[in-house]
């Protein structure tokens, strides 16, 4: 059948999934792609009454992921705000961003020499995805 993800619990490891009206719950062990669910995927499963086995991602998220963000604006983050972590939001690591804005806080400033060295790593091509592991323009 096809269907997609309404919800997933990531720490209970279950899930929804709707189909013609119906709805299917699933636990992460009948899940079969390399990629953890997220919700609004578009999956193939079958049903066993109202509970969805064999669940893997419809063909085309099957395709290599298409870049979203610039390369450039997260390197000029990087290196004029990387104090603040705002690199790091804008590739969509959130945790990370507050970690970064929490260290220079604490340090009284010394969170720029991260900003910098992340800067200098994103030059480089070593920070080359965002956090849904999307490549960098």
């Amino acid at each position: 059948m096809i269907g997609h993800i309404e919800s997933y619990d990531p720490d209970k490891q279950t899930g929804l999934i709707k189909s013609e009206e119906k709805h299917y719950t699933f636990h992460l062990d009948d899940w079969s792609a390399l990629v953890p669910p997220e919700s609004g995927d578009d999956i193939l499963f079958e049903a066993e009454g109202e509970i969805a086995r064999k669940i893997d991602l419809a063909g085309a998220y099957l395709a290599p992921p298409k870049a979203v963000k610039y390369k450039y604006v997260a390197a000029a983050l990087a290196l004029f705000l990387g104090f603040t972590g705002l690199h790091r939001l804008y590739l969509g690591f959130y945790w990370l961003a507050l970690a970064q804005l929490a260290f220079t806080a604490a340090t009284v400033g010394f969170g720029a020499v991260w900003g910098f060295v992340e800067f200098v790593l994103i030059i480089t091509g070593n920070i080359n995805k965002d956090a849904k592991g999307r490549p960098l323009k």
